[in-house]
């Protein structure tokens, strides 16, 4: 993987200006066909999905009441692990998105809705709706690529820290809420800026805190007091700790299929300038990967196993995406272009494969096999206490 504009063979090099027009045409003809049919079916789907997700959390919440003993344990927890992943992914999300704006109803809405996140709803909107889809897989402007915290391409200079990326990838895994609000908070790049005495930021850090403190309270302490009469009170917080725990490493899994499996394109930020709508629906095509699978995986993936065409209308209800796929898989054919869809492991593998490849120096994983490992281990001990002289000096001799 390397930006685009920096391949060997461009995979968009053989369309003309007016096929890149031709596709932003059919593309809109596509969404406006959704938007002149949107009705009484599509509200009654995510009332019917919010219907559902609260009457699990709620039987949950009241199964782990008695979850002193196990199999109550057990089944309470994965029951708030599934209602949190719905709130979260197809509900939350995409209420977010404005995918629902349409039914006026304030209150499936995204100027009302606060999801159970560790992140403010508006923060969320501010750093994924207006940045990370207005600027996709744009290295430098789309901190979602890695969030900031990994290496995402050949061309960024490797540096001897990359190597834990792996470690902390993981780790943002299992914490993933809390990562999602650092990042939307902008903690990493205000520290470096501005510092933590911004009034900006202090107001935003308080936001966020005050959120934290809200979900924390639900979570670890009122629901477990009220699981105090059954000796429930240490198992009901363990189970809404696991809980929180299984939903970020969905979500997290989720997300990086999205972007960051093995043949996903990335973009210089030169490539952006003067961009048409139909340069970015290109962008969006080829930045962007699916996870193919039943229709469960759809539900639980807030349906960004349609993530293609989320990128492409990203307000559009996500029940519609299905319906709409076999007409954008044909557009990618009609202009040969690559449509990226795998099964979600393959796609978890697949990210979780890059992410290791570019902890290392280029070309160093894919050079190393059973019989020079030493020597290529040797070399990457060198390479890692050496100066930035020696580093370039052994990557060139590769």
């Amino acid at each position: 993987m390397t930006a685009i504009q920096k391949k060997p063979t461009n995979p968009i090099a053989h369309l003309t200006p007016e096929d890149i027009e031709n596709i932003g045409r059919e593309l809109d003809a596509i969404r406006q066909e959704v938007i002149d049919s949107r009705g009484a079916s599509d509200a009654a789907y995510i009332r019917g999905v919010i219907k559902t997700q609260r009457s699990i959390e709620l039987g949950s919440r009241a199964v782990l009441l008695f979850s002193a003993f196990p199999p109550a344990w057990l089944l309470g927890t994965a029951g708030l692990s599934i209602s949190k992943i719905l709130e979260n992914m197809e509900i939350g999300h995409n209420i977010l998105h404005g995918q629902w704006d349409w039914m006026r109803d304030p209150k499936i809405h995204s100027t009302t809705w606060e999801w159970d996140s560790a992140t403010p709803a508006e923060q969320w909107k501010h750093s994924h709706n207006e940045l990370h889809h207005t600027y996709t897989n744009v290295i430098g402007k789309d901190n979602d690529l890695g969030y900031g915290i990994m290496r995402v391409d050949e061309d960024q200079p490797w540096h001897p820290f990359h190597l834990g990326q792996p470690l902390w990838n993981f780790v943002n895994m299992l914490f993933f809420e809390y990562g999602i609000a650092a990042y939307d908070l902008e903690l990493g790049a205000t520290m470096k800026r501005k510092g933590t005495k911004d009034p900006e930021f202090r107001k935003r850090a308080k936001q966020v805190l005050a959120k934290i403190k809200k979900q924390a309270t639900k979570d670890y302490v009122v629901h477990p007091l009220l699981s105090l009469p059954t000796g429930s009170f240490l198992p009901t917080v363990a189970a809404n700790f696991v809980a929180n725990t299984v939903r970020n490493v969905w979500s997290h899994s989720v997300i990086i299929c999205g972007h960051f499996p093995e043949g996903v394109e990335t973009f210089e930020k030169r490539s952006i300038d003067g961009e048409s709508r139909g340069d970015w629906y290109v962008r969006q095509m080829l930045g962007s990967a699916n996870i193919s699978g039943p229709k469960l995986i759809h539900i639980m993936t807030g349906n960004l196993s349609h993530q293609i065409e989320h990128h492409i209308f990203p307000d559009l209800p996500s029940n519609r995406y299905a319906e709409i796929a076999p007409k954008v898989k044909a557009l990618f054919e009609k202009y040969d272009l690559n449509y990226h869809s795998a099964p979600m492991h393959k796609q978890v593998a697949s990210a979780w494969h890059k992410v290791v490849r570019l902890s290392l120096p280029n070309g160093w994983l894919a050079q190393t096999t059973p019989k020079n490992a030493p020597q290529q281990l040797a070399k990457l001990y060198k390479m890692t206490t050496g100066g930035p002289r020696v580093r370039r000096a052994l990557q060139r001799a590769a």
